[in-house]
């Protein structure tokens, strides 16, 4: 109890403060590591249900039920682009609406009950997508299984963020990305196991499946503590010290250090204003930027045209007359997931603003513009399907080792912890949003039934990739491997992008966020978690 005051009643030892990352190894921080790799199941749902829905568009047996006959395309049945529309976009549209109400659902529910939640909902909307064959109910589905994914994809997220040791962070967030990648792998190979049998079991076993990880997530969760950075927000001080210690190696001296400054970055937050809404994210110049920043991050997934790749490559390389449709599809997302397993090992060694994300965008950019001119110039042939399925693979490699997974640690780690749960949420309303539109969209584009133009798609998606290239390269700061309390600081001090890297943190000045709880005249400031969590 002597250190603990002792820890207790020392100035904030700022950047310097040891958050154990550095001084223990990977191995010893094995269960917060634990912890966060449950949480990246999360996205695994998430990936699965893309890439089963992409293939079950495909099919003979879900076609017989939701499509119709067509001897003019390959295979035999197509299906309308409107409900192609609906199947594909309600998903997108309902992460929408949960992830656009993460701020205030964060305000009531923690993390794990968050997730515990989607589980749920992920659960009842899958009894609904096998039990029906009305298109209705199937929009209705994909509408609730969309909302469970946008709640997994956001309060996932921002436990890991809220868990994770600075140096790991970056890892963790990866790795969420990996269960994405593979996730989808995982739909599209299951598709392609079933694809040839001619009843509605081709579909039926893929959505069986969707089970497994929401049972696995909601037994899992009752063996790890909840966000520390949570609970000290809602003033559950001495909790959040019981969470952090599990998640934390090292001395009670370390861990108290490090709860010390949340408290301190907390303190200096809620100075400002004691409650927050949705508008704070806009009011103040410094707050504004980091959720423009945020959003911008997290909108790169979507402005690089990889949606339409991961939900309608099956359909897309059926249509395009291109091979074995389900095959190609295999090969591109395997390519995807060894892309995004050598970026894990990476991430912990290099930045992410210029190393990865400008070239990685310029690439995806280059791929899509040749897909087209390819197409346009030969179209049909056996030459230029294999040209086309082999540039899908380069553009998934760049997207899944050098684009989504700094996009997504990019989004997470810029947010002020006062106001993570509204803005992490907003970015990722906004990323699924456009997710939407262009799963909405693209239909019109690629059916034989619209405009039917196939691989020409990637004209519009070109460009894209170029300008969002030059908005990382002028704007995204670098934050590699700075906890969440410097990152504060950082955007206190106004930096400008290209000065993050090399910028020396001093520590926050704790004396003001004590003053405006009115401790300042506590003596040695000895403030006990009872004292705060009154204010």
């Amino acid at each position: 109890m002597e250190d603990e005051k002792k820890v207790l009643s020392t100035p904030s030892m700022g950047s310097v403060a040891p958050e154990a990352a550095t001084k223990y190894p990977f191995k010893q921080h094995w269960k917060c590591l634990a912890a966060c790799t449950l949480m990246t199941l999360c996205p695994f749902q998430y990936g699965f249900d893309f890439g089963l829905i992409g293939g079950l568009q495909a099919m003979v047996g879900f076609l017989r039920i939701f499509g119709y006959e067509d001897a003019n395309v390959p295979g035999g049945w197509n299906i309308s682009t409107e409900r192609q529309q609906l199947i594909s976009s309600l998903m997108a549209l309902g992460a929408f609406l949960s992830s656009s109400m993460a701020g205030p659902i964060a305000g009531v529910m923690s993390r794990k009950t968050t997730v515990w939640t989607a589980s749920l909902v992920c659960i009842v909307s899958n009894i609904i997508m096998m039990t029906t064959t009305n298109i209705a109910a199937l929009y209705v589905g994909r509408l609730l299984i969309g909302i469970a994914n946008g709640m997994f994809m956001t309060f996932s997220q921002l436990y890991i963020q809220e868990c994770s040791p600075a140096r790991y962070r970056g890892l963790m967030i990866s790795s969420f990305q990996v269960w994405t990648t593979v996730g989808t792998l995982v739909g599209t190979v299951v598709d392609n196991s079933t694809a040839k049998i001619d009843s509605r079991d081709a579909y039926m076993i893929p959505l069986g499946l969707i089970y497994i990880v929401p049972v696995i997530l909601s037994l899992g969760l009752l063996f790890v503590p909840e966000s520390p950075r949570w609970l000290a927000q809602h003033g559950e001080l001495d909790k959040a010290r019981t969470a952090l210690r599990w998640h934390r190696p090292g001395t009670d001296i370390e861990v108290d250090e490090e709860m010390r400054n949340i408290q301190a970055a907390l303190r200096s937050d809620m100075a400002r204003e004691k409650t927050v809404t949705f508008w704070d994210m806009f009011r103040d110049p410094v707050d504004r930027r980091r959720t423009m920043l945020a959003v911008g991050a997290l909108a790169l997934q979507g402005s690089s045209g990889a949606m339409y790749m991961i939900a309608f490559g099956t359909y897309f390389f059926q249509m395009a007359g291109i091979g074995d449709p389900f095959g190609n599809s295999c090969i591109m997302i395997s390519a995807g997931v060894v892309a995004i397993l050598v970026n894990s090992a990476l991430v912990t060694h290099f930045g992410r603003r210029r190393v990865f994300l400008v070239p990685g965008l310029i690439l995806c950019g280059i791929t899509q513009l040749l897909t087209g001119v390819v197409y346009q110039v030969n179209p049909g042939a056996k030459s230029t399907g294999q040209a086309i399925v082999a540039l899908a693979i380069v553009y998934i490699l760049a997207y899944n080792s050098m684009v989504a997974p700094y996009a997504w640690i990019s989004g997470g780690e810029l947010p002020s912890q006062r106001l993570r749960s509204f803005t992490f949420g907003f970015a990722t309303a906004i990323a699924f949003l456009l997710a939407w539109l262009t799963t909405f969209t693209t239909p019109y584009f690629i059916n034989p039934q619209a405009l039917n133009w196939g691989p020409k798609y990637g004209y519009i998606w070109a460009p894209s990739c170029w300008i969002s290239a030059l908005w990382v390269f002028l704007f995204l700061p670098e934050v590699k491997d700075r906890t969440l309390e410097e990152i504060d600081e950082m955007f206190d001090a106004r930096l400008h992008a290209r000065q993050f890297r090399t910028y020396v943190c001093h520590g926050r000045d704790r004396g003001n966020g004590d003053a405006a709880f009115g401790l300042e005249d506590k003596g040695d400031q000895d403030v006990t978690h009872k004292e705060l969590a009154k204010t």
